[in-house]
């Protein structure tokens, strides 16, 4: 589970209702159906309106993302399988990697392994695995466009909730207590909107942006590793020009490990 992400939506929440309670306003004013109609069924028919319903149906599983971590193979451990890898091609030949692919639990890894072992043109082999980072890092730049326009939107409706707020408020021109209530309802959708907009959505996109890196940050190490051991080289040179990818903290750890062993 993403720890940061159901932190930081409790801490918003509890933000918000400890706020409204030290500035003496009820919380209870947040229990506003019209309020929650206009802000989240208008968010989501503003996304229809801006997105084609292949993309959008992809929704439940970014929101998934966001809330379980994706397992990735570690930077290291990817190291040492390259060289190993390499060790084995040098002794045997790059055709007894065959039998050392099956066990490869990444599909784009496996791919770029299979591609290597038959004997593909390197050139190809680099093309083809770019493109596949190309048209992922695609796929999840529209995955986070959707939440950023949500962050777009909602603020704005929540104004537009505040002004049929106010023209019921000034259908209670006559009654001071009605007209008082009605005022501070009209407010509500305002404070969905732009918590929506700023505590969910926006940080949202942001978070997807950052997971997006990161997986093409594995892509390019992957693809660095498998068109080094097509080129033969050994694994000293292999692991020099893996480590590029591996930041200095990380380094440093895998020599304590390896000292402690």
């Amino acid at each position: 589970m993403e720890l940061s992400t159901v932190i930081g939506m409790v801490l918003g929440v509890v933000a918000v209702i400890v706020g409204m309670a030290l500035k003496g306003a009820s919380p209870m004013a947040l229990v506003n159906p019209a309020a929650f109609m206009i802000i989240f069924v208008g968010t989501a028919a503003c996304l229809l309106n801006a997105f084609p319903m292949e993309i959008l149906k992809k929704f439940p599983t970014l929101i998934k993302m966001l809330f379980r971590r994706p397992e990735f193979m570690s930077k290291i451990d990817m190291l040492k399988m390259f060289v190993e890898l390499s060790q084995t091609a040098r002794r045997e030949g790059i055709l007894a990697l065959e039998s050392r692919v099956e066990e490869v639990p990444d599909v784009f890894l496996k791919t770029g392994l299979s591609m290597v072992i038959d004997g593909l043109d390197p050139d190809f082999v680099g093309d083809v695995l770019e493109a596949e980072i190309q048209g992922m890092e695609e796929r999840h730049r529209v995955g986070a466009l959707i939440f950023t326009q949500a962050g777009t939107y909602a603020p704005t409706l929540g104004v537009l909730g505040a002004v049929v707020g106010l023209i019921a408020a000034l259908g209670n021109l006559n009654d001071v207590e009605k007209l008082g209530v009605s005022i501070a309802a009209a407010f509500v959708a305002t404070l969905l909107g732009i918590f929506t907009g700023y505590v969910v959505w926006h940080p949202f996109a942001n978070k997807l942006k950052m997971m997006s890196k990161k997986e093409v940050d594995i892509r390019k190490m992957m693809v660095e590793g498998i068109l080094s051991l097509q080129a033969g080289d050994s694994p000293t040179a292999i692991e020099a020009k893996l480590k590029v990818f591996i930041s200095q903290t990380e380094r440093d750890q895998m020599k304590a490990k390896t000292e402690d062993a």
